[in-house]
């Protein structure tokens, strides 16, 4: 709902339990005003009715109180929009006018000197209290271009408080997505990538509590961004105390686009979410958003892959894929995925990448005997590809050496033997689109793997005016060539995979099906990554693999089918160790733990997400509730003296209802679920259960 009022220059937008209100004072400076609980028409105009804190030296009135401050004029604070010309930088702006349309309001202002156009664009859905904040910058004038350094999507900026805790998600390959949690001290504290995707290193997401919030409990802001390109998010706490969040596309000193007349630029969209539910709540209510929103085709549940990467490597054929799929089948997977090294001259990472074309080694007749002998098994196809990249070993790169992103007269530098070619340009595209068209056009292929394995080093255009825009065009063309893909074969489901969890953000996931968190699939290891994967994103785009043990990409550590199943069915379960050295036993296991997943898998990857507690050293466990029915995930690491683990204490169940376990047929009670806890029996190191309870 959006209400506008106080003679026309308040506006309150309000959610199921929030609200973001704003005004535009007679100077035409745009101020904020409120986010949080719910509020009314009339509670915005005493707020602006209040104007601007009292006047101190060396300090702008302006500062902490912007919706969307510029790079000019009496302002200190970090800008969120930097333009310049030959002759001038920063701007000047005055309102134009306002519009509101169903669920979004715009808001333009021009600066008549440079002839710049900008919109602030703010959605607030009937259903949500997700706020999605974007930007369009336009050069409306007939001068010179406009250099835009920065057009960040969105300013939060928060109450005030005495003290604020961030949350963050770091990490690096194979240990994505960690929560640290940490007092925000005064000046500015910034994530961000310098690597032309979204980065292992940081999800593009904060959250900020100020009064101890818990799981539970207490007031929670969030704020997340949508792109998979280079980005940065700054916090700033200001000498008074207030805080504000900054974040776009792009790192510092990169520059976005040059825009000529006539020319706009759009940011990707910055959510902010506020809730009093705690971290739990806040979790919630972003996994709603995204699973309503933003996820395509997200009703449908995804199916349990297996994926050939860990069984084979490089040392791939036809006949060794088909042995797995029988296997794999048989264990009830379905949708089986030939990994790398199907196409080109790929036998190991130095060579092939770029020629998307069937070996005609290992698969004689194309894709289409295997995927039809897959079909025939009861399982889909897919395929693993990486088309951003390029071996220097190629029939691609030695037909256009051109095409890759390159500084003349650098060395082109190398990451795992490949270099990155360079999607801003549309050659480049046109000829990949070509490609991946014939490609699922000439077998009947239904999933794609899609990877990035390799950060920007040399990211130059030579011959390009402004080199500059790779940094954005880049990620704009992969996302186009992406959508028209999905368009032109809506039959085909997309994974986004860069080395495990380097390419996850609301950007990719608006545009595929699911994404690969992490190249770690220790399964102990994964218990951390997926709690913080959990902070923002839900299970049902999470794949996680049961792979061999002992593990054999990273640590060496061996631990049972039991606990490998159920510390990977907290997203979507896949698996991805070698069957062909499984042992009769273990894949009558793995069959028993397949049909439970599938069971569950309603309730995993469209229920509401309580994290019960931790991965910490001992017990950890995650609970799902859709309707009725609850599943709750338990693993422990080590059992400390002998002492019976505690006990979980449920959420989210009526406490006047009754409980039955599904496999034992105990009943409990939802009040003592809920206060007192359900013992789970489990002992010694790495153990693991699974417990469905039904209401009566």
């Amino acid at each position: 709902m959006i209400e506008n009022t106080g003679n026309g220059r308040t506006w309150v937008l309000s959610g199921p339990a929030s609200s973001y209100a704003l005004h535009l004072t007679g100077a035409d400076e745009l101020v904020h005003l409120h986010w949080g609980a719910r509020i009314t028409a009339a509670d915005a105009e005493a707020l602006a009715a209040q104007g601007p804190p009292p006047y101190w030296p060396f300090e702008s009135q302006l500062d902490g109180r912007e919706e969307y401050p510029v790079e000019g004029g009496p302002r200190f604070v970090r800008p969120a929009l930097s333009v310049r010309t030959e002759a001038v930088r920063g701007t000047e702006w005055a309102f134009a006018d306002w519009a509101a349309e169903d669920d979004e309001l715009r808001l333009r202002f021009t600066d008549a000197l440079v002839g710049l156009g900008l919109t602030l664009h703010y959605r607030m859905r009937d259903d949500s209290d997700v706020i999605e904040r974007w930007v369009t910058v336009a050069h409306g004038g007939t001068g010179p271009d406009l250099e835009l350094l920065r057009a960040d999507a969105a300013t939060w900026t928060l109450p005030h408080r005495d003290t604020w805790r961030l949350s963050q998600l770091h990490g690096r390959w194979a240990a994505e997505s960690r929560l640290v949690r940490s007092e925000l001290t005064y000046g500015e504290k910034i994530i961000g990538s310098r690597r032309g995707h979204t980065g292992h290193q940081h999800l593009p997401w904060v959250s900020l509590d100020a009064e101890g919030a818990t799981e539970e409990r207490g007031e929670v802001y969030g704020c997340a961004l949508g792109w998979s390109g280079s980005w940065r998010i700054a916090v700033q706490q200001l000498p008074d105390k207030i805080v504000q969040i900054t974040g776009g596309a792009g790192h510092d000193d990169s520059g976005l686009l040059r825009l000529a007349p006539g020319q706009t630029y759009t940011s990707p969209v910055f959510a902010g979410l506020w809730s009093d539910g705690g971290f739990g709540g806040a979790s919630r209510a972003w996994h709603a958003w995204q699973l309503a929103h933003v996820i395509p085709d997200a009703q449908e549940v995804r199916p349990v892959l297996y994926n050939s990467w860990e069984a084979t490597g490089f040392d791939i054929s036809q006949q060794q894929q088909l042995a797995l799929a029988r296997r794999a089948a048989g264990i009830g997977v379905e949708l089986f995925v030939v990994d790398d090294a199907w196409f080109g001259r790929r036998t190991s990472d130095r060579a092939g990448l770029g020629d998307w074309t069937p070996n005609p080694d290992r698969f004689p007749g194309g894709l289409t005997p295997l995927a039809r002998e897959v079909h025939s098994l009861g399982m889909r196809f897919g395929i693993w590809v990486e088309p951003e990249m390029v071996n220097a070993d190629s029939d691609l790169y030695r037909a256009r050496p051109d095409w890759v992103q390159h500084h003349p007269g650098r060395a082109r530098t190398e990451f795992r033997n490949q270099l990155v070619l360079n999607l801003a340009r549309e050659d480049v595209r046109e000829h990949l689109w070509e490609q991946l068209d014939s490609l699922l056009s000439s077998a009947p292929v239904d999933y794609v793997k899609w990877d990035f394995n390799r950060c920007f080093t040399d990211a130059g255009w030579p011959g390009e005016a402004y080199p500059q825009k790779l940094w954005t065009c880049h990620v704009e063309g992969y996302y186009a060539l992406l959508d028209r893909l999905r368009a032109a074969h809506p039959g085909v489901a997309f994974e986004s995979c860069s080395g495990g969890g380097g390419r996850i953000d609301l950007g990719v996931l608006g545009r595929t099906d699911q994404v690969w968190t992490s190249d770690n699939t220790d399964p102990l290891d994964r218990l951390a990554v997926q709690h913080g994967f959990s902070q923002l994103h839900p299970a049902r785009v999470m794949a996680a693999w049961v792979t061999d043990s002992p593990n054999v990409q990273l640590n060496g550590r061996r631990s049972s089918l039991r606990f490998r199943f159920v510390s990977a069915m907290a997203g979507v379960l896949g698996v991805g160790g070698d069957l062909a050295a499984w042992s009769e036993a273990e894949l009558a296991e793995a069959r028993d733990w397949v049909r439970l997943y599938k069971e569950i898998r309603p309730v995993v990857q469209h229920g509401e997400l309580y994290r019960l507690r931790a991965p910490k050293g001992g017990l950890s466990a995650v609970q799902y509730l859709l309707g009725g029915e609850t599943v709750v995930l338990a693993l422990l690491q080590a059992q400390r003296y002998g002492e019976r683990p505690p006990a979980l204490r449920l959420r989210g169940v009526d406490p006047a209802a009754a409980y039955e376990c599904v496999d034992t047929g105990a009943v409990h009670q939802g009040g003592v679920l809920l206060h007192h806890g359900l013992h789970t029996g489990l002992k010694g190191d790495l153990d693991a259960t699974v417990i469905r309870l039904r209401r009566k």
